[in-house]
């Protein structure tokens, strides 16, 4: 019997590689001379290694070589970048014009949409080069859009400093279109030509099976739908909407095995493979993703080729060092790292992990599609974090899922790319071929970011990114001893066993008896109200993300829809109806009178027909009811004046009355001053509940809000938004009313309960794909001693005894006893007095409590509030 020795790895060129990156590193995000220092260091090493042996002669010698040599090259590329003198010119921000060559295709910037601007890709980025140095244009989609790498063009803008972490000189902010462009390269016409035949053939599918499959292919991400990119953002699958070595890997598989299907030798085989890779760049763009994917999928042939494992690793150590040598700046790119991180694990990791499942019975084939998406998902999880900001739960099974669907949709795809200016039809019907594996893909993506706790939120750049790596390293380590293994063990299967139960029996949101939520959509409105019926509630406006607001529906339960209430037609109240349109129920799409944007009608009119859903149009004295629920329509009543487009149609909002278990809840749409006016001869506007107008703009009547007295405000605004919304001086009116003034930036979801309940949904947990951080919040304290010596129950602040993200309030204007606002702004507390005994020289005039205010700090009433006990 033949004994078989485990297959080592020759590590001689890892140490010089891991060299060179260092020194990349350091000069992209630190300066110049930290990349000579790194070098140096490095070479130093090598030498100690070589003349005390502590490893190997090639080892050593090539550590002491590409040492110094990269401290001259990245130094010296570095130290260019930061004084050329565009660089100068552009701490200075002077206009100029330059002639550049465009060195990669134009990456659209998707903007959310706002008013009357329609959500969508309004700007560009594109790098370039010029006068020796690299540049970054942020240029106007007009004309810039269908540019190509190679041509050279003149640009009129201002230069601004670039961000660290690359080589580039100024970022220019073009304006107008480009000016004398010349022709691209024979070779990148063609390759454009190929892509535009993807595109037109993926036409016969769905919308996002059309746009999934050309990123799928050739990293074409233009004209996927936002809600796909976010779920696959979710479930860990985003790194399949780049071109990886995973693509050219399966690209130059499929023709290498069919080579050797038709009796060709290894080495033709691996020609005609090596052929389809170089075809696959020039049909990608040669831009450095690709060039670097190029490199990661030769790797994976070379070593299929040669049928060595012991050859793949030296591959890999010679492709980093080519690569960071050609472009330093790779040193700095996440995507470099992921694709040399991934690949690593792929190599020493994987074939461990396999043999041990063979070893205990799992089949061949079964045990190579388990380990390897979760090698390389684990061995990438704190780059991912460190990126995104969050740390996907279920990339592992998602991948896994996902897996043989990938294989299939690629390789079509590159048929369908490859034929279409040759055949349109039999590119059509490899598309359709396609089709099933990219739907599997997208509902993979679409399920695995519907499970609750499918990412957690967790510290963005490096810092996340080595803690992450010292958790995983401290539970691994733990699980190889085996005095801490069961305890290990013990731990991770208790809290599994006592946060499932949280997050799906028994979920901290939403919360019970919910009557009113105001989704946090960013800068935008969406406001759910709830019927009897558990899975069913009534719809007013959808944000301007089809993605949030899905994803909101789909925490409260929502599968079916009576009524979808577009106030008005701007982008931030309009542009997510796709996404409430899919998947559930919908009876109708109401909306106003006015049906301006036209681009915006348009769009919702088309969404409603494809789905077979009507659409109506509410007068006002209309009213609808749902067992739970009834809603009745005050507005608009007057016809639009004259003046600025927005604010017509934001007057011409539809406002609504909603009388729910919660109580009265007026819905306002965005009507400003003269909408506000027309309102204020309804006989009856006062609600508990008002969703304050138009984001809390400042164009807000104090007379409306006096006549509405609410009980709770609440204001849907993105955070950090560039409109000044909302207005502090709307927001002092309010308070001074006696409203409890809630903002989805700050809180959150947020949702009203009967009981004069209101329920915030702290931003940092996921439910379904959240991607916020956890904050800490208010905990009741008991049983404290107040001034006039009655029982209180304060919310402080900083003190936590529980994970829940929820905090819940009750306004004080439902109190009998609560007090009138303080007019200097400062927080009240009300002390109850019991009455005395009548032995007591002071007498009572009512068996109820007497109460008085004092005043409590200095601080602003933010949320934090102070509840009395009598």
């Amino acid at each position: 019997m033949v004994r078989r020795h485990p297959i080592t790895h020759d590590y001689r060129l890892v140490p010089a590689a891991t060299a060179v990156w260092a020194t990349a590193v350091a000069g992209l995000f630190l300066s110049w001379q930290a990349a000579v220092l790194t070098g140096l260091a490095a070479g130093a090493v090598g030498l100690a290694a070589w003349r005390r042996a502590w490893w190997t002669r090639t080892c050593a010698i090539a550590l002491l070589i590409s040492g110094p040599l990269a401290a001259a090259w990245v130094g010296g590329n570095v130290l260019k970048a930061e004084t050329h003198p565009l660089r100068l010119a552009a701490d200075e921000g002077r206009a100029t014009t330059l002639t550049v060559e465009l060195s990669t295709r134009p990456r659209g910037i998707r903007a959310a949409g706002f008013g009357g601007r329609q959500a969508g890709v309004d700007h560009v980025v594109i790098t370039a080069t010029a006068n020796g140095a690299h540049l970054v244009l942020l240029a106007p989609v007009d004309k810039w859009r269908n540019l190509l790498p190679g041509q050279k063009v003149t640009a009129k803008g201002t230069l601004a400093p670039p961000r660290r972490g690359d080589l580039t000189s100024a970022l220019l902010r073009v304006r107008g279109p480009p000016i004398d462009p010349q022709p691209p390269p024979i070779w990148q016409s063609w390759a454009d030509h190929l892509r535009d035949g993807l595109r037109e053939a993926s036409a016969v599918l769905d919308d996002e099976e059309a746009g999934l499959l050309p990123a799928l292919v050739v990293g074409d991400s233009d004209r996927m739908v936002p809600r796909v990119v976010d779920e696959f953002r979710t479930a860990g699958l985003s790194h399949l909407l780049a071109v990886s070595g995973a693509n050219l890997a399966i690209v130059c598989g499929a023709v290498y095995l069919l080579a050797r299907r038709f009796r060709a030798g290894p080495r033709t085989a691996a020609g005609t493979a090596m052929a389809a890779l170089v075809g696959f760049v020039v049909l990608a763009g040669p831009e450095p993703s690709v060039l670097r994917a190029a490199v990661m999928g030769a790797v994976t042939l070379l070593a299929l080729v040669l049928g060595r494992r012991r050859s793949t690793l030296p591959s890999l150590a010679t492709a980093v060092l080519v690569l960071v040598f050609l472009d330093p700046a790779l040193g700095g790119d996440p995507g470099f790292a992921l694709s040399v991180v991934a690949t690593a694990a792929l190599v020493l990791v994987a074939p461990k992990w396999s043999r041990a499942l063979k070893a205990h019975g799992v089949p061949n084939g079964l045990a190579e599609a388990i380990v390897v998406p979760t090698a390389a998902s684990l061995a990438t999880a704190p780059l991912v974090a460190g990126i995104s900001g969050q740390v996907s739960l279920v990339a592992i099974v998602a991948n896994l899922v996902a897996g043989p669907a990938v294989a299939p949709a690629t390789v079509l795809g590159v048929a369908a790319a490859a034929v279409a200016p040759l055949w349109k039809s039999a590119a059509e019907l490899l598309v359709h071929v396609a089709g099933p594996a990219v739907t599997w893909l997208i509902q993979v993506g679409r399920q695995a970011a519907t499970v609750p706790g499918a990412s957690v939120g967790w510290p963005d750049g490096w810092v996340g990114a080595i803690a992450l790596v010292v958790v995983v390293a401290a539970v691994v380590l733990l699980l190889r001893l085996k005095k801490t293994r069961t305890l290990v063990v013990a731990v991770l299967i208790g809290g599994f066993v006592v946060l499932v139960p949280m997050k799906i029996v028994a979920p901290a949101w939403p919360p019970d008896g919910w009557k009113v939520v105001s989704c946090d959509v960013g800068q935008g409105d969406a406001l759910v109200l709830a019927t009897d019926d558990a899975d069913r509630a009534v719809v007013v406006d959808t944000g301007p993300d089809p993605g949030v607001v899905d994803r909101c529906l789909k925490t409260l339960g929502i599968k079916r829809i009576p009524l979808v209430v577009l106030t008005h037609l701007h982008a931030d109240h309009v542009q997510g109806l796709s996404a409430v349109l899919t998947g559930r129920a919908v009876g109708a799409v109401a909306v106003g009178p006015l049906k301006e944007p036209a681009w915006a009608w348009k769009e919702v009119s088309a969404q409603a027909r494809s789905r077979g859903v009507r659409v109506v149009e509410p007068k006002a004295g209309e009213r609808f009811a749902w067992p739970g629920l009834e809603m009745e329509v005050l507005g608009p009543r007057r016809p639009p004046t004259a003046g600025d487009a927005n604010t017509t149609i934001n007057d011409y909002s539809l406002v609504l009355k909603a009388h729910t278990r919660a109580g009265r809840v007026l819905l306002t749409g965005d009507v400003e001053l003269a909408g506000q006016s027309a309102l204020l001869g309804e006989r009856d506007l006062g609600a508990e509940v008002l969703k304050v107008p138009h984001h809390g703009s400042r164009y807000s009547l104090p007379a409306f809000l006096e006549a509405v007295r609410p009980r709770v405000a609440l204001v849907s605004v993105g955070a950090g938004n560039r409109y000044g919304h909302p207005s502090p001086h709307v927001i002092d009116m309010l308070r001074a009313g006696g409203a409890l003034v809630l903002r989805t930036d700050e809180n959150g979801d947020l949702a009203v309960l009967p009981g004069n309940r209101t329920v915030r949904r702290r931003r940092g947990w996921s439910g379904s794909g959240s991607t916020t951080r956890a904050t800490r919040f208010p905990v009741a304290r008991l049983d404290s001693r107040g001034p006039c010596g009655s029982r209180t129950t304060r919310r402080r602040r900083g003190r936590t005894t529980s994970s829940n993200p929820i905090s819940v309030t009750t306004s004080a204007k439902h109190s009998k006893t609560a007090p009138e606002p303080s007019p200097t702004g400062r927080r009240s507390r009300t002390c109850c007095h019991p009455p005395r005994p009548r032995g007591r020289r002071r007498r009572t005039t009512s068996s109820r409590s007497m109460c008085s205010t004092t005043r409590c700090g200095s601080r602003r009433m933010t949320g934090a509030t102070t509840t009395t006990t009598c």
